[in-house]
C-alpha cells in the first residue's frame, strides 16, 4: 500500500486549513465494474433511460448500456488531442428526453480555442447543434486544458478552466482561462447575478478568477459550489467558490516575469490579501486531486453530504466532511480505493445515488459503480 501513516496523517490533520472537530464517517464501499476496454473516460453523463455517456480523452464519446460499450457515431475530427487536451467534460441536459442534447468541453484546433460545444443524440449517432462557448485559452501543448462542466439546480451551467500554463491568465479577467465561469447552458451568455456583469475590466460570464487548472466541479444541496484544483508539486486546493474572489494564482508575480513560475503559493495572500483560502489542501505534496462530487441519499447513512474527491497521480478517493458554513471537519480515505484501480479521473453521483467513478491510465480503462456496502 503506497498510503504510509506519514501520509495519511498530513492529508487528515496537518495539510489540512481546517483542523478535524469531529469522527470520520463508518461504512464501507462496494465497488463493482461496469465497462471495460475505456481510454481516458474523463466524465460521466447519464441519460434518462439509464444508458450512460463517457467522453474519452483522445476523441471518442463511448455509450454504456448495460455494461456493453459502444462508440457514438460523431464527428470528433476537429478535437485537438494532445497532452491534457482533447474530448474532456460532458454535461447531459435537463431536458434531454424532449431534445436529445447534450454538451462536451473540448480543445480545439484551427482555431485553437477550447470550447463547450452542444450535440444531440439520436439513437447511437450525435449530430453537432452549435457551439455553445469558444475563444477559451488553449496550450498547443494541452497543458492546463481544464474544462469540467456541472449544472447548479438553477439551471446556470458552471465550468472550471485552467491556466493554460501560462504566467498571466489566471489573473486576467479578460480572460476565460484559470476561472470558474456560470453562463446560460442554451445560449453560453452570462446569467443574471453574475458578479462582473456591466464591468469594463472583467468578463461577465466570470464567476471567480486566480484558479491554476480547475478538474473538479461540484454543488452542494443548498447550492454551495466547490471546486478540485491541481497543484504544482504542492497544494492541490478543494475551494468553496465565492462570486467575484480571487483564488490567489499568479505565476507572472504580478507581471514582473514572463516565465511561468510554479514556485509561488497557490493562494498568495500577500500579493492578494483579499485571495480566499482552500477549504483543504495537500500541503507539500501533491495527490493531482480531480472530479469531485457529494454523496446524496440516506443509503450512505453517516457519510451522506461527504464530497468524494478522486486522485490521479494519489491513486484514491478522499472523503471531505465539511460544516454547513463549508468549513472542512474532516478526511478520511476509504481503503476500497487506495491504489486498487489506478488513476481516478472522473466521479459523479447518479440519478439512483450511486458514485460513478472513472480510471485514467490510458489503457483498458474502467467505469466504476460504488454503492455502500450491506
Amino acid at each position: 500500500m503506497r498510503v504510509l501513516a506519514a501520509v495519511l496523517l498530513c492529508l487528515v490533520t496537518a495539510c489540512s486549513t481546517a483542523e478535524t472537530t469531529a469522527p470520520p464517517p463508518t461504512g464501507k464501499f462496494k465497488v463493482e465494474q461496469l465497462a471495460s476496454g475505456l481510454e481516458h473516460g474523463w466524465d460521466v453523463g447519464f441519460l434518462p433511460d439509464g444508458r450512460l455517456l463517457v467522453p474519452q480523452r483522445p476523441g471518442r464519446l463511448a455509450l454504456i448500456d448495460a455494461g456493453k460499450v459502444s462508440t457514438v457515431d460523431a464527428d470528433f475530427g476537429d478535437v485537438l488531442v494532445a497532452g491534457e487536451g482533447g474530448l474532456m467534460g460532458l454535461v447531459v441536459h435537463p431536458d434531454f428526453a424532449a431534445t436529445g442534447e447534450f454538451t462536451t468541453c473540448q480543445t480545439h484546433r484551427d482555431p485553437d480555442d477550447v470550447r463547450l460545444v452542444t450535440w444531440k443524440l439520436d439513437g447511437a449517432r450525435a449530430t453537432r447543434v452549435r457551439d455553445l462557448l469558444t475563444g477559451l485559452p488553449v496550450n498547443p501543448s494541452g497543458r492546463h486544458s481544464g474544462c469540467r462542466p456541472t449544472l447548479a439546480p438553477d439551471g446556470a451551467l458552471l465550468v472550471g478552466t485552467g491556466d493554460t500554463a501560462r504566467p498571466s491568465i489566471a489573473q486576467d479577467r479578460h480572460s476565460l482561462g484559470g476561472k470558474v465561469l456560470r453562463i446560460d447552458l442554451k445560449t453560453g451568455n452570462p446569467l443574471p447575478g453574475n458578479p462582473f456583469l456591466g464591468s469594463a475590466d472583467t468578463d461577465p460570464r466570470i464567476l471567480s478568477y486566480g484558479h491554476r487548472n480547475v478538474q473538479g466541479v461540484a454543488v452542494r444541496d443548498g447550492g454551495q459550489v466547490f471546486t478540485a484544483e491541481h497543484g504544482p508539486a504542492f497544494d492541490d486546493e478543494v475551494n468553496l467558490i465565492k462570486p467575484g474572489a480571487n483564488y490567489g494564482w499568479d505565476p507572472s508575480k504580478g507581471g514582473t516575469t514572463a516565465d511561468y513560475d510554479e514556485s509561488v503559493p497557490m493562494t498568495d495572500t500577500s500579493r492578494f490579501p483579499d485571495a480566499i483560502p482552500a477549504v483543504w489542501s495537500t500541503g507539500k505534496i501533491t495527490e493531482a486531486i480531480c472530479a469531485a462530487d457529494f454523496l446524496h441519499g440516506k443509503q450512505w447513512g453517516a457519510m451522506e453530504g461527504k464530497l468524494a474527491v478522486v486522485a490521479l497521480k494519489g491513486q484514491k478517493m478522499l472523503l471531505l466532511g465539511l460544516d454547513p458554513s463549508g468549513v472542512l471537519v474532516d478526511v478520511t480515505l476509504p481503503p476500497e480505493f487506495d491504489d486498487k484501480f489506478g488513476r481516478l479521473r472522473a466521479v459523479r453521483s447518479g440519478p439512483d445515488g450511486a458514485l460513478y467513478v472513472t480510471t485514467s491510465d490510458g489503457t483498458d480503462d474502467k467505469l466504476l459503480k460504488v454503492t455502500p456496502a450491506p
